[in-house]
């Protein structure tokens, strides 16, 4: 056995805990699973059964925890877990799995299969086996503080552009402001004006609000490569520019894991509360609609559809507020098919969007949002992840579909008139 291979299966040993023990005991192995997966439905191909993708993990449980398990080893009955195998289970727990939870909902013994591909993820990562193209982005993350390479400067050139288009100025370090505002490389990048959307919506509701200069990356890549030690560096890097600006609350924009890691995950990771309080920007919308701080003229008159990203209303129970903020600014809005909580993933979710050789699965398992769209034909298609926007634009080009993808946030803030008056800030 080679060190990766054994440091590997050492790992896969070490996660299996409490949990992971009661879901592999309780799965009746009735392939409901099957149905939930997009890239099951959009290719037949038995192997992407979810449950089938934890296969290397069930065999490690059987033979280290169970007594049935442990006496097959004895007597040379138990098929070891090999490099290859795990080389050929990359693409099954990573390219064809977006983390995206629908699986998990629809188990009827309620066992969490997420849960339990992140843990095999874990043991891939040790064993080398994580593809390259998200070994790329955490190494990015951790070294530069960005999975797509974006340095300080060019987030202070996005300010000043930003500052110049919407008249308005883009704090950075202040100290005691009510939120620190989180980005993900995408929106620095291909969305700067989801920035220009957060200065309109702050200074129409009178909150005071920063950037932070050594922690104004969201993205959490350690998890989406199965590296909670990875994970725990980049969340406690957000942990510590909020603590030292004293913060009240911090933001996750519009990035399915960047919420999840921080929101859900991150209080575990660094072993200790958060001092904060951890938010999506939906969320803080939906405040500032219902405290009367955002404040609309004028409705779009198309008709829009709203894409619910997973990690945002699946796994983290945000499906009103953006319906909520949708109707303030649509006449005419339709709900695809399965919206809301058993909404279909994108499909480049979970890390999957960085793996390049995976991208011919992705366009095959799109059909499925293809479908949902083809059912209400939207003449624009909205959304709260700069992840789910970017894909869904590839696979809308793909299959030639002329349907504008575009961010909530911004949609909000472009129906908010210039001469409203700012609210006055708390405390004033």
């Amino acid at each position: 056995m080679s060190a990766t291979l054994e440091k590997g299966v050492r790992v896969l040993k070490e996660v299996i805990d409490a949990p992971i023990a009661s879901y592999f005991s309780s799965c009746v192995h009735c392939g409901i699973c099957a149905e939930a997966c997009l890239f099951y439905t959009e290719t037949r191909d038995p192997k992407y059964t979810p449950i089938h993708k934890l296969e290397p993990l069930r065999r490690v449980y059987e033979q280290e925890y169970t007594l049935l398990g442990r006496l097959k080893k004895m007597v040379g009955l138990a098929r070891p877990v090999t490099d290859e195998e795990l080389g050929e289970w990359q693409e099954l727990v990573y390219t064809s799995c977006t983390l995206c939870g629908r699986c998990s909902a629809v188990c009827p013994v309620g066992n969490d299969i997420v849960y339990m591909v992140r843990k095999l993820r874990e043991g891939m990562s040790a064993a080398g086996h994580a593809p390259e193209g998200i070994k790329g982005a955490v190494n990015r993350t951790v070294t530069i503080g960005s999975p797509m390479g974006v340095r300080l400067p060019a987030v202070k050139a996005q300010m000043k552009h930003v500052e110049e288009e919407y008249g308005i100025p883009i704090p950075m370090d202040m100290e005691g402001a009510e939120y620190m505002v989180m980005l993900s490389s995408m929106e620095i990048i291909n969305f700067p004006e989801y920035l220009g959307a957060i200065a309109k919506i702050m200074k129409q509701a009178g909150k005071t609000w920063t950037l932070c200069s050594t922690a104004f990356e969201a993205t959490n890549a350690g998890m989406q490569i199965g590296n909670s030690d990875l994970a725990r560096v980049i969340v406690s890097r957000i942990v510590e520019g909020a603590e030292r600006l004293r913060v009240k609350t911090v933001i996750s924009p519009e990035c399915g894991h960047a919420y999840t890691a921080l929101r859900w995950e991150g209080a575990n990771l660094i072993g200790r509360p958060f001092t904060f309080k951890v938010q999506h920007i939906i969320e803080v919308l939906e405040e500032f609609r219902t405290q009367g701080l955002l404040k609309t003229e004028g409705f779009a008159t198309d008709r829009l559809t709203f894409h619910d990203p997973c990690q945002l209303a699946r796994r983290g129970g945000v499906i009103q507020p953006q319906r909520n903020l949708m109707k303030m600014v649509a006449k005419e809005f339709v709900e695809m098919p399965d919206a809301g909580f058993m909404n279909w993933c994108c499909s480049g979710g979970g890390g999957a969007s960085a793996i390049e050789e995976g991208e011919a699965l992705r366009m095959e398992a799109f059909k499925k949002k293809k479908s949902q769209l083809e059912a209400v034909k939207p003449d624009r298609l909205v959304t709260a992840c700069a992840n789910c926007r970017i894909i869904l634009e590839e696979g809308l080009e793909h299959y030639q579909m002329e349907i504008p993808v575009v961010g909530l946030t911004e949609m909000i803030a472009e129906y908010i008139p210039d001469a409203v008056e700012p609210a006055p800030a708390q405390g004033a």
